[in-house]
């Protein structure tokens, strides 16, 4: 099965930088049903092409005799699924490209944030009719055209003289400008709804996949109620869920939160935002920037403590920080409170002069986020340039990790590019303080296992002079 990505125009070549697939190399992948492989057959400054192609194992796909929801055979005697795009893609998408479907781009952040001219084709989509007259590239249409992308379905007829009637599937484009990271959800969650079916076992996982992945569009969808029931198989508890969450929304991200935390009298996010602002009160900070702010939850609570006097929330993402702004009610905050927060787009591996001189920078669960070959950079941006009086860093504890029951080596959130364990980061955090002039301490947070330690490590930066 086969996606082309192409983006045109001025800012193609950055197609790269956002997928992060280099032009000049192929890349293999392994997955649970074949492989996948990235290549680029396009590359001129006004027009990148990305081409992801899956190659499913057949022996293994027979020997797993998978079926779908309805009992149809996905595997036995001839089957479309080496070569019909279906979950198995949308699998695929969500492997190779986690970062871009994240929406994060270190090297090229305001590109990753805005639309971009796209155009997408997937040359054999399967599409199951649904219920009343939509089939075809009617159904296609009416999925994709209300998220404003211009739909071309071409339909082939079957049989040697075209007489069987038209194919199952369609020759799918899509042209339109989207983010990236909105264009690839798009695809990750409608090419399986599309299809009708899925080639591995829902659980209720999926509703939170659903959710996440259809954040910022799903919920106002004219066809939210096929998408939600075919995506999740027609499981009605599942779908109650998923409708009932989709309700909920308004139009913002819930607050990322690591993947496997468990649900305990005090989650452990409570947890490090007590430990962090405990922490700010020991220092005496009162100018304080919470860089990677996301959607708010560290900028909430310091606005409730009259000892910050100046807070500055920094993200790369504009979109999150309109979320954060709508979820800090800013237009209806008092102007006295309100003169104390400033929202500002900025990059940890990027110098930015407005965050020099603060008595406290916060990075929390953000270094993990990082490529790090990019860590120097937030090092000499952070800790050098910006140069304030402490820094804090919270970072996942790899080695409780098991704790959570996680397989060696799995990671706890689908965008985490790596994670330390205790010993690694102390490394790392003392080599950082000495070359910039800092004292660190480190500090547990959460529920401490005797061998394995806490699930959240800190480390206090504190410049000498202070």
């Amino acid at each position: 099965m086969l996606l082309t990505v192409t983006m045109t125009g001025p800012d193609a070549p950055a197609l790269g930088f956002l997928l992060h697939k280099h032009p000049e190399r192929v890349q293999t992948f392994h997955l649970s049903v074949g492989e996948a492989t990235v290549f680029y057959p396009q590359s001129d400054p006004e027009r990148v092409t990305a081409a992801l192609v899956v190659e499913p194992d057949p022996i293994g796909m027979v020997k797993g005799r998978l079926r779908s929801s309805h009992g149809r055979s996905l595997t036995d005697d001839v089957t479309d699924r080496p070569y019909a795009a279906s979950s198995m893609l949308s699998v695929a998408i969500g492997r190779v490209f986690t970062t871009a479907l994240a929406g994060r781009c270190d090297a090229r952040p305001e590109i990753a944030a805005s639309p971009v001219p796209l155009e997408i084709r997937v040359p054999a989509v399967p599409v199951r009719p649904a219920d009343g007259d939509l089939q075809g590239p009617d159904l296609v249409r009416a999925l994709f055209s209300p998220l404003d992308w211009s739909v071309e379905a071409a339909q082939q007829p079957m049989g040697p003289d075209g007489d069987w009637g038209p194919a199952p599937y369609v020759d799918l484009t899509l042209t339109g400008t989207h983010r990236l990271a909105d264009a690839l959800s798009h695809l990750y969650v409608l090419l399986p709804v599309l299809d009708d079916a899925k080639h591995y076992w829902v659980g209720s996982d999926e509703v939170t996949k659903l959710v996440r992945r259809g954040e910022g569009w799903l919920a106002d969808h004219p066809r939210r109620d096929l998408i939600v029931s075919r995506y999740l198989l027609a499981r009605h508890d599942y779908v109650e869920d998923a409708a009932a969450r989709l309700e909920a929304l308004d139009d913002s991200a819930p607050e990322e939160t690591d993947e496997t935390e468990e649900e305990t009298s005090t989650p452990l996010r409570i947890q490090r935002r007590d430990a962090v602002t405990a922490v700010l009160g020991e220092i005496g900070a009162h100018r304080v920037v919470d860089m990677g702010c996301g959607e708010g939850f560290y900028l909430r609570a310091l606005l409730d403590d009259p000892a910050i006097t100046e807070l500055v929330g920094a993200d790369v993402s504009p979109r999150a920080l309109s979320i954060a702004e709508k979820r800090l009610n800013l237009d209806r905050m008092p102007e006295r409170q309100r003169a104390r927060l400033t929202l500002r787009q900025s990059s940890v591996t990027y110098r930015d002069d407005r965050l020099a001189g603060f008595d406290a920078i916060l990075l929390i669960e953000v270094i993990e986020h990082l490529d790090p070959d990019r860590i120097a950079s937030l090092e000499t941006n952070i800790l050098g340039f910006a140069h304030p009086g402490h820094l804090i860093v919270t970072t996942p504890n790899r080695e409780y990790n098991r704790i959570y029951g996680l397989a060696p080596g799995a990671l706890r959130h689908r965008d985490h590019r790596f994670e330390w364990t205790r010993d690694q980061f102390g490394d790392w955090a003392r080599a950082a303080a000495q070359a910039h002039g800092y004292t660190v301490e480190f500090r547990p947070v959460g529920d401490q296992d005797p061998q394995a330690g806490p699930p959240t490590q800190m480390a206090v930066f504190t410049r000498k002079e202070q």
